[in-house]
C-alpha cells in the first residue's frame, strides 16, 4: 500500500444495506471508492454494536482496495490479532480506549497491519506527538463515535490543521470521520486531511440494484475536497 496524499474517499459500510454487504462493497468500489471503511463498535466504548472479526473476514473477499478497520472498542489489545487475521489492511485504535496506546500501536504493526490512531472530538493533540513514529494514520473524529448520520463538529477543523503541522513530512495519513458531505469536505481537505470517511453521504439515493448514485455522491465529495485543496 504505497503512500500518497491524494484525496481518498472511504465509504463506511455502516450505512450500507446489511442484507447485501458483499454486493454493496463491490458496488462502491466500482463507483470509485478508494478504501472500504469498517466501523467496529462494542456497545461499551461506544453506545452501539456492529461487527466482529467473523464479519470482517466475510467482507474481505469482496474488498479489492484497502480494508480500513476502525476499532471503537475497549479493550483493544486482545482483539488485534483476530482482526488482523480477518484481513484488515489498516487497524485504527482510539487513544482513549486504554492506558497503553503505545503498546497497542506496536501490536497492530507486529500483526502485519498499518496502524491508525483515532481521537475523539474532546481529545487534544498533546499525547499524539509521542506516538507519531508508530502510526501510519491519525483519524480525527468529527462527530462523537457510535452512530452514523450525526452533525459535523466544526471545531475539529482546527485540530486537523494543527495535526498537519505536527506531522510535517512524515508519511502519515490524516483521516476524518463524521458528517462528511460535499459541504464539509473542502474544510477538512484544506486543513490537511487526505482520507475522508463518509457513510450516509455516499449511500443516499442508491442501492445494489441502482449503484450509480453512489458514484455521483463519491465524485461530489471528492470534487469538493479537491476544491478545498486548491484554495489552501
Amino acid at each position: 500500500m504505497a503512500f500518497d496524499r491524494s484525496i481518498k474517499i472511504a465509504p463506511s459500510i455502516l450505512s450500507a444495506d446489511f442484507a447485501n454487504f458483499g454486493q454493496e462493497i463491490r458496488a462502491i468500489e466500482a463507483q470509485g471508492a478508494d478504501w472500504v471503511h469498517v466501523d467496529v463498535m462494542d456497545g461499551h466504548f461506544v453506545p452501539n454494536i456492529t461487527f466482529g472479526p467473523p464479519a470482517v473476514k466475510a467482507f474481505r473477499p469482496h474488498v479489492s482496495t484497502v480494508m480500513d478497520v476502525h476499532l471503537m472498542i475497549a479493550p483493544v489489545d486482545p482483539y488485534i490479532d483476530a482482526f488482523a487475521e480477518a484481513g484488515s489492511d489498516i487497524i485504527t485504535a482510539h487513544l482513549e480506549a486504554g492506558p497503553h496506546i503505545h503498546r497497542t500501536l506496536q501490536a497492530i504493526r507486529a500483526a502485519g497491519c498499518k496502524a491508525g490512531l483515532s481521537l475523539n472530538p474532546g481529545t487534544g493533540l498533546e499525547d499524539v506527538a509521542y506516538l507519531l513514529d508508530l502510526v501510519d494514520m491519525v483519524l480525527v473524529m468529527t462527530v462523537n463515535p457510535g452512530f452514523g448520520g450525526q452533525k459535523f463538529i466544526a471545531s475539529q477543523v482546527d485540530k486537523v490543521r494543527r495535526l498537519r503541522q505536527m506531522i510535517g513530512d512524515r508519511p502519515i495519513h490524516i483521516q476524518v470521520d463524521g458528517g462528511i458531505t460535499p459541504e464539509t469536505a473542502p474544510l477538512v481537505a484544506k486543513a490537511g486531511a487526505d482520507v475522508l470517511v463518509a457513510g450516509s453521504a455516499v449511500f443516499k439515493g442508491g442501492s445494489v440494484e441502482n449503484p450509480a448514485p453512489y458514484g455521483e455522491n463519491i465524485r461530489a465529495i471528492r470534487d469538493a475536497a479537491q476544491s478545498g485543496l486548491q484554495s489552501a
